[in-house]
């Protein structure tokens, strides 16, 4: 069985706190999409079929785009991830215990949750 992946419903924008506000506000106030809050301290805005999540990331220096994966099986996508040279970067935000899923890095840095559709 080959492992398979799909888009995620979610993207999340890690921002320094210094630009947290004003891009809080280009979304609300200047492009008027719907806001969201039903994500603890993060702030989210219905992005056409996806949710995009604004969260501050106080020891980093410039914004970063965070993308979700979904697999039907993490152990074997971690696997073969493995297997591909994928980078694993689980220790850069914890997830809660026994999470099925974890943090990869693209070739480029861009961080991938990768995650069953039913993790939470």
């Amino acid at each position: 069985m080959k492992t398979k992946f799909s888009g995620g419903v979610d993207i999340a924008l890690k921002l320094p706190p210094h630009q947290f506000e004003a891009t809080v506000a280009f979304y609300r106030d200047v492009l008027g999409l719907k806001q969201i809050t039903d994500k603890g301290s993060e702030i989210g805005f219905e992005f056409g079929p996806v949710k995009l999540w604004i969260d501050t990331a106080p020891k980093i220096s410039q914004a970063e785009l965070w993308l979700e994966l979904f697999t039907d099986n993490f152990s074997e996508a971690a696997k073969y991830l493995s297997e591909a040279g994928i980078v694993r970067c689980d220790e850069i935000e914890p997830l809660p215990e026994g999470f099925k899923g974890g943090w990869i890095s693209s070739p480029a840095n861009i961080v991938h949750m990768v995650r069953e559709p039913d993790a939470w």
